[in-house]
């Protein structure tokens, strides 16, 4: 079948030892105090992201309160802030020693009826491109959303919970040191790279999110609908396996 694309096939080698930002989101994010160096072994801090203030018709616990968290108390801490918005949380699954870590757009009605990201037909076609290098759910890659449950109606909010889930997704980070970020759709590409470019004009080069390597491509739920980006999106997926390769 992607022969039939015209697009690049490769078998991808094992590697050893491994078993547009919107303005208000702009204004709600912004750098933190370094944190202290950390052992050599360990990976450098990511850019910390301030907390705004809650508007006083939703009380949400402060955003500090993930800093040294471990997987159980931060989804404990993703939990409440969702109930305090009256939406279910979506906060993420799959193997937490990853190679690849898949960042998606805030999630939507079958993910929230499943308690997963990437759920559904669009989960498929993500399985799909994940076995292609080698990789699932279960072994070699982590999935989650950038915002962990449903955008508010509204917008004035957005910024301020922007703010809180982004200081959870690099505390998700932190935990799962990936070796590559795979940034899929707008959403996810203005919280982890903070700039205000659609994601086709980022494709094709290496971003940071801190010390991990970013490829930006585009949402497996875009794919379905844009059948000729398929190609792109594989593209992608061979420059992040370069990475990959590069850091064995």
């Amino acid at each position: 079948m992607l022969a039939e694309m015209g697009v690049r096939v490769f078998v991808p080698e094992p590697v050893p030892g491994r078993d547009d930002v919107a303005p208000a989101v702009r204004e709600a994010v912004a750098a933190r105090a370094p944190a202290p160096p950390a052992p050599a072994a360990a990976p450098a801090p990511l850019a910390a992201v301030a907390t705004a203030v809650a508007p006083a018709a939703v009380r949400i616990p402060s955003g500090d309160g993930v800093d040294g968290l471990g997987w159980e108390a931060l989804e404990q801490v993703v939990g409440d802030w969702a109930s305090a918005l009256r939406r279910k949380p979506v906060f993420g699954e799959g193997d937490r020693q990853p190679d690849w870590l898949c960042v998606g757009d805030p999630p939507v009605e079958e993910e929230l009826r499943r308690g997963a990201p990437f759920a559904g037909d669009e989960g498929k076609l993500l399985d799909n491109m994940l076995q292609a290098v080698g990789a699932s759910r279960r072994r070699g890659a982590y999935l989650t959303n950038a915002f962990k449950c449903r955008l508010p109606d509204d917008r004035e909010r957005e910024a301020e919970e922007a703010a809180r889930w982004a200081l959870v997704l690099q505390r998700q980070v932190e935990l799962l040191r990936p070796r590559v970020i795979l940034a899929m759709g707008r959403f996810a590409v203005q919280m982890l790279l903070q700039v205000n470019e659609p994601p086709g004009r980022l494709r094709g080069r290496v971003h940071r999110y801190g010390d991990v390597p970013v490829v930006v491509t585009f949402h497996p739920k875009y794919l379905l609908h844009n059948l000729p980006d398929k190609g792109r999106a594989w593209a992608d997926l061979c420059l992040a396996q370069t990475v990959l390769r590069a850091d064995a």
